[in-house]
């Protein structure tokens, strides 16, 4: 029995990822639940495992692909007959000359239906319009082959086989309306769909590597793509960004698709060809690149500038999509709130006496290392009841007042900056606090956070003290309406009383959106804060 290895549910507002290294090839045996293959979002990494034990059969996504949410990755025999699997695909060569041969198995029964159903569409977009379709019932489609597009308001999505046979049906014409998660037609799965897939299919095949070059080598034969360049339909975005990814020349790709279109097999059979690669641009080329370079925006900061000459004491390095993502909602912050930050310092010498006189007992009793981060947490529960704009978002013309807190932990990582969160913070001991921010660390740096663990938050700690930050404005983590930073610990001249002493200051910053929160409301939270960390009995009491 075939087993489809499909991607998962990449969490909210995700849509798609980038396809990693795979541990297994085709004919591997591979046990349930076995890694198979890693899945790279803007957000973080996914592992996808084998949902049944047996043989790994073909490998619909090639390394670097960008595939869907519920995209076919790969198919599994299952059980004792899968081994039979990699022999079946030195066969798959000789159905060519010989169509009677897979012919016979779908004419004795058929296969399966399998449904094709829209893709989720992106955050906020309920409806796309049906392009026309690149295939007619009837015809023999390959797995991940383009049958249709749909148009939304922000991006056309590619509609891809979700298995390799014969298009049985179209339930929705060109121009239709539709919404994600609809049947707009189905696919009879067969032999005859899978022989016609393996041509397709074979460039990406790792064993025989050296076999499909001499099949890539019509590649650099570009003089029919120019000529077809003007009147062959345009990139679809997908295609586009793995052409731009690779820094490949379309021009020079030629496209197999309906009308001469580039699908994404001719971009992969461009890459392993290398016939593809843009060239220099010479300097006319390089003012005309110049010329529509705009003030900068969260739509265009990643669009392409000038060619610059190269230099040997330079790196080039490809933001990844998680750099991406930061600076986009870093500047989606500066462009949306009305952001003001408000100061104070605190006395942290109360706070470091109690960690001191029970770190060690705290640490052997819950088996986690009692910080500082616990008692601020608990603090900013505290005071988000007290003044509960500072908990809130706008939401168009409204205003949403959130009675639970969770509160996000920004963590530093090699890739980047992310926010697990601490869901009902309120709830929480200072044991399930430390204990939960240090789990977050670990995974966090390994890169193996869910996606539910870093949405849903409503208020942000930031800690650049740890780095030796003396202060800072932080920036908001949208739609949140504020965040609070911590900073190092200095020892300064202090008046008490009427007396001077030495003692242990903390800088602490609130960034807040003014919108929706007022001065007051800032800078009287702010100063709760700083009553539950001067004395810390308050949390306890929570007075």
């Amino acid at each position: 029995m075939t087993v489809e290895v499909n991607v998962p549910t990449l969490g909210e507002s995700v849509t798609e990822a980038t396809v990693g290294k795979w541990t297994k090839g085709p004919g591997d045996a591979v046990a349930v639940d076995e890694p198979l293959v890693e899945l790279e979002t803007d957000k973080v990494t996914i592992e996808v495992n084998a949902p049944a034990a047996g043989t790994l059969g073909n490998i619909a996504a090639a390394e670097g692909a960008t595939v869907e949410v519920g995209a076919l990755l790969a198919t599994i025999e299952e059980g004792a007959g899968a081994p039979a699997a990699k022999p079946a695909a030195k066969e798959e060569a000789k159905p060519a000359a010989a169509p009677a041969a897979p012919a016979a198995p779908a004419a004795s029964g058929g296969g399966s239906m399998v449904d094709i159903v829209t893709p989720t569409m992106g955050e906020s977009v309920s409806t796309g319009t049906l392009g026309a379709w690149a295939k007619n019932v009837g015809d023999a489609v390959a797995a991940d082959e383009l049958l249709v597009e749909v148009e939304t308001d922000k991006v056309t999505i590619e509609v891809n086989a979700p298995a390799a046979g014969k298009l049985a049906a179209i339930d929705m014409a060109a121009g239709a309306e539709v919404g994600p998660g609809v049947k707009i037609g189905s696919i009879e799965a067969s032999a005859e769909g899978a022989a016609s897939a393996a041509p397709a299919e074979a460039p990406k095949a790792p064993a025989p590597a050296a076999a499909p070059a001499p099949a890539a080598a019509p590649a650099p034969a570009a003089a029919p793509a120019p000529a077809a360049g003007g009147s062959r339909p345009p990139l679809s975005p997908a295609v586009r960004k793995m052409v731009d990814d690779n820094e490949l020349d379309a021009d020079r790709i030629t496209g197999t698709g309906p009308q001469g279109r580039i699908t994404k097999g001719d971009v992969q059979a461009a890459i392993q060809a290398g016939t593809a690669k843009r060239q220099a641009a010479p300097a006319a080329g390089s003012a005309a690149k110049a010329a529509p370079a705009p003030a900068l925006t969260t739509e265009n900061m990643f669009a392409p500038r000038p060619e610059r000459p190269p230099n040997d004491r330079e790196e080039r390095v490809k933001l990844s999509k998680l750099r991406q993502v930061i600076a986009r909602r870093l500047k989606e912050a500066q462009n949306t709130a009305a952001m003001l930050t408000t100061w104070n310092e605190v006395d942290m010498g109360n706070v470091m006496a109690l960690r001191n006189e029970y770190k060690e007992v705290f640490e052997k009793k819950h088996g986690a290392r009692m910080g500082f981060m616990s008692f601020f947490v608990r603090a900013a529960c505290i005071a988000l009841k007290e003044w509960p704009a500072v908990n809130a978002e706008i939401y168009g013309d409204e205003i949403i007042y959130k009675n639970y807190y969770n509160v996000g932990v920004a963590v530093g990582t090699p890739q980047g900056l992310v926010v697990p969160v601490l869901k009902d913070a309120d709830n929480m001991g200072f044991a399930d606090i430390e204990g939960g921010i240090a789990d977050f660390g670990r995974r966090a740096r390994d890169g193996k956070l869910g996606m539910d663990e870093m949405t849903g938050g409503t208020f942000t700690i930031s800690n650049g003290g740890v780095f030796g930050s003396l202060n800072s404005m932080p920036i908001l983590n949208v739609p949140q309406s504020a965040i609070l930073g911590m900073h190092s610990i200095q020892k300064r001249p202090m008046v008490v009383g009427d007396e001077i002493e030495i003692r242990p200051m903390m800088h602490l910053a609130l960034s807040y959106d003014h919108r929706i929160v007022d001065g007051r409301e800032a800078v009287s939270f702010l100063v709760r804060i700083k009553q539950c960390i001067e004395d810390p009995q308050r949390i306890l009491l929570n007075v």
